[in-house]
């Protein structure tokens, strides 16, 4: 029987993916932010009507002990983070106050309220960074190479001590590289279609990017957020490495986005060292075999049709911009 479910980063990406699937599963939900003049909340419900609104912050423990005590809730999704990886090297401190010790704060308002509450804690393969094996699974040793991946490693095993410590249903669902439409502008995948996009229309001529080389295992949010939600559903806690095991450069991702609209990507991409950073990540690919096995979860949505996805959504909301720009002039 569905029960109720708090989601902390709810307006994010994945907030907004995994409140349209909860709803749709029957869910009573309640989304955390900081303050109820968020500018996002109106987004937010417009894609997800039903939602309920609590104020809240993982900076701030007694906060969270209120929202728990006012929405009761039978599990929480703890996607709340400073997720972007180049702003971690220019806020290090706040992203492990908040990506870091913010699980530690939610965690301890469970245990002080209620226990019983089934948590899931948004980890990252960012925490393999510079890796040991590949691909990587839910036993790789981790070796972080940015404050984000750092803070989401101690975000991880702060989950799994809770757990262990206290007997608590808290789980942690490894996430590898994970894009939609809804993805912000400042991601590389995003960056990447919505350039695409414009430079179709004619309105910019060329994008800048970093490391063209990198490689990740990229598949899409609305298949990975069902992942999360089983992860609770099942008899005992347990962490799980969600991806989809196929890894593509920054540079396929570009030939495809261009390609989608007609263009060679090699006439407008050009490379800035400004985007590079100060530790880099390779290559990252997922080992997904216990997802599979033990949640019974798959991908729906495969690499191409990813890019093809955001690619068109982007079209769609430039002609839409340039169509209201026309009839204000």
């Amino acid at each position: 029987m569905p029960g109720t479910a708090l989601i902390t980063g709810i307006t994010g990406q994945d907030g907004t993916y995994l409140a349209q699937h909860l709803l749709s599963l029957g869910y009573q939900v309640y989304g955390l932010v900081r303050g109820q003049n968020n500018p996002k909340i109106g987004m937010v419900d417009q894609l997800c009507p039903g939602i309920e609104w609590l104020e809240g912050d993982l900076l701030d423990q007694s906060s969270l002990i209120a929202a728990l005590e006012t929405c009761q809730p039978d599990e929480v999704y703890n996607l709340g983070a400073i997720s972007f990886v180049a702003l971690s090297f220019k806020q290090a401190i706040n992203t492990g106050e908040t990506t870091g010790l913010g699980v530690t704060r939610i965690l301890e308002a469970i245990r002080v309220v209620n226990p019983k509450i089934r948590f899931y804690q948004a980890s990252s393969s960012e925490m393999f960074g510079k890796v040991r094996e590949t691909p990587q699974n839910e036993l790789t040793p981790f070796h972080p190479r940015s404050p984000y991946g750092v803070a989401k490693a101690y975000g991880h095993y702060i989950t799994v001590n809770y757990r262990e410590s206290f007997g608590m249903f808290t789980c942690s669902g490894i996430l590898f590289n994970h894009e939609s439409p809804r993805r912000g502008l400042e991601f590389v995948t995003r960056k990447i279609t919505h350039a695409a996009a414009r430079i179709k229309l004619g309105i910019d001529q060329t994008i800048a990017l970093g490391n063209i080389d990198s490689k990740r295992d990229w598949g899409f949010a609305g298949d990975y957020v069902k992942a999360m939600h089983l992860m609770l559903q099942q008899e005992a806690p347990d962490d799980y490495v969600v991806a989809t095991g196929h890894t593509h450069s920054v540079r396929e991702f570009c030939e495809l986005a261009f390609a989608h609209v007609g263009l060679d990507w090699q006439d407008h991409v050009v490379t800035d060292p400004r985007f590079l950073r100060p530790a880099e990540v390779d290559v990252l690919v997922g080992d997904a075999t216990k997802a599979r096995t033990k949640l019974g979860w798959k991908t729906e949505v495969d690499f191409g049709h990813l890019v093809a996805m955001m690619v068109g959504s982007d079209m769609e909301a430039q002609r839409t911009a340039q169509r209201i720009g026309a009839a204000t002039r």
